[in-house]
């Protein structure tokens, strides 16, 4: 018998058994259960087990925070359930059964947008690096750029635009190729749909203000604008939704002899013209009206309540998963504005929760037990994953995540008064820094300190004054 047989066997217990589980995996962290009735779960009992860190539920998934040992702890519970073990895609279908139609929307696009994250983190990387380097002077007394004065910097200078441009300008293949995979569609299409929204032969987007001509193909009957697409986000959406949609039902009527000539033609091309002549443009004017409404919001009179609310607001907006929607608009901003003000709000947010967790580490100083899930939590924390630190301590006790939200407000505030701008959606938390524009670095940095230092004397004083009190002990 293994440290984990028994609190395996309690948890099928107090999750509701068996017959209870629709699908279970597991990610780092977490064990994943979809539940056929969520209210059969006894939160209080299964928390009460000495591995469990913690629980909450979200997208329609019923959460048991485990730790590092949930791999092994996972095996154990599956050969114990009597159940089969699921893949993540899988249990994010069954979890769709507990979702209203917002949630079910909010899971879509974060489906769509998640493959992407790791070569948005690194072209924001590589842009912020680049920048350093060529626009920031930092030699000689302040007179010229690193790549001014060596040659070799100045070749990784032009090297790594090379990655910038393949990620940012050419994003809408990624998301093509993101929507065609998820909506069963074929992923090669969906990538040659990405690739003519921004081929060479199409005129830059960002240079169709400045063209004097624009070129077109000229149908004899009519002639259509030879624009393209480079780093738009709601034209891409809107031709791969439409490509997959085509694609699948054609699938279903065609006969298996012809399908894979009929379904592809009468899939690509419509989609391709429909895009260049309907979808485009629509989706240009509906991406730029968003990202001119943050973008003016955030700047306005009245930008310090806007990021006072999202600041405030972010941490609970991840409880519920509708945080997801802000990557779509933090893509937009860059298309547009080649930066976004909204996302170092997040990595400022990321960085609050992991400072209530460090009061906490302090205040529990003496509880071993405790320091095993504080500590990964807040180290996590403060690297971007927030959901350990969240779930596992701070909405545990209530009051961290409250100080954790004021310190996210006030840090949000200076960071927004000050015209911060990141690059691109970065690597959260601490890091997060090295994809915020140069000339805004040392305001972010203060902003930083302010995430630091607020929620972890607001953790102290609520502990203080009694708010410790309501603490959940196990």
């Amino acid at each position: 018998m293994s440290k984990y047989t028994e609190p395996a066997k309690e948890l099928v217990d107090y999750i509701g058994g068996k017959a209870n589980i629709a699908a279970v995996t597991h990610c780092a962290t977490r064990m994943r259960f979809v539940l056929n009735d969520p209210g059969k779960a006894d939160v209080q009992k299964i928390e009460a087990i000495k591995l469990v860190k913690g629980t909450f539920t979200q997208a329609g998934q019923f959460q048991v925070i485990i730790g590092n040992e949930v791999a092994s702890f996972y095996n154990e519970f599956i050969k114990f359930a009597g159940v089969d073990g699921t893949t993540k895609d899988e249990a994010k279908v069954a979890a769709k059964q507990n979702m209203n139609w917002l949630q079910r929307m909010i899971a879509h696009l974060a489906d769509i947008f998640t493959p992407l994250i790791p070569a948005l983190v690194v072209g924001g990387l590589i842009l912020g690096f680049r920048n350093i380097i060529g626009d920031i002077k930092l030699l000689e007394d302040g007179t010229k750029t690193i790549i001014q004065v060596s040659q070799f910097w100045k070749g990784v200078h032009s090297f790594l635009w090379l990655i910038g441009e393949a990620i940012f300008h050419f994003l809408p293949v990624g998301i093509t190729w993101s929507i065609a995979k998820k909506m069963g569609a074929s992923q090669i299409l969906g990538i040659v749909l990405g690739i003519t929204l921004v081929s060479p032969q199409l005129l830059n987007a960002y240079g169709v203000a400045d063209a004097k001509d624009i070129p077109v193909w000229d149908f004899g009957f009519a002639k259509v604008e030879m624009i393209g697409y480079q780093a738009q986000v709601i034209p891409a959406i809107l031709a791969g939704i439409l490509f997959a949609f085509l694609e699948t039902r054609l699938r279903k009527i065609v006969p298996n002899s012809i399908s894979m000539i009929v379904v592809p033609f009468f899939a690509l091309i419509p989609t391709v013209l429909i895009a260049h002549i309907i979808l485009g443009p629509i989706g240009w004017t509906i991406g730029s009206a968003i990202s001119n409404v943050v973008y003016t919001s955030l700047t306005s009179a009245f930008g310090w309540l806007f990021a006072a609310i999202f600041g405030f607001a972010y941490a609970p907006l991840v409880i519920t998963g509708l945080h997801h929607m802000t990557n779509a608009i933090d893509l937009q901003l860059m298309s547009e504005l080649h930066g976004t003000n909204l996302w170092p709000m997040i990595a400022l947010s990321n960085i609050a929760q992991g400072s209530a967790v460090l009061a906490m580490i302090y205040i529990n100083r003496k509880d071993e037990e405790e320091k095993q899930v504080s500590i990964p939590a807040a180290i996590s924390c403060y690297l971007g994953v927030t959901e350990p630190a969240m779930f596992g301590i701070n909405l545990k006790y209530g009051f961290p995540f409250l100080a954790a939200m004021l310190g996210s407000m006030c840090a949000a505030v200076i960071s927004v008064s000050s015209n911060v701008m990141a690059y691109s959606i970065g690597v959260g938390g601490l890091p997060g820094i090295l994809s915020i524009q140069p000339q805004h670095m040392l305001m972010f940095s203060v902003a930083m300190v302010v995430a630091i230092i607020v929620p972890f004397i607001l953790t102290l004083i609520f502990a203080k004054s009694g708010m410790k009190k309501f603490a959940f002990k196990k």
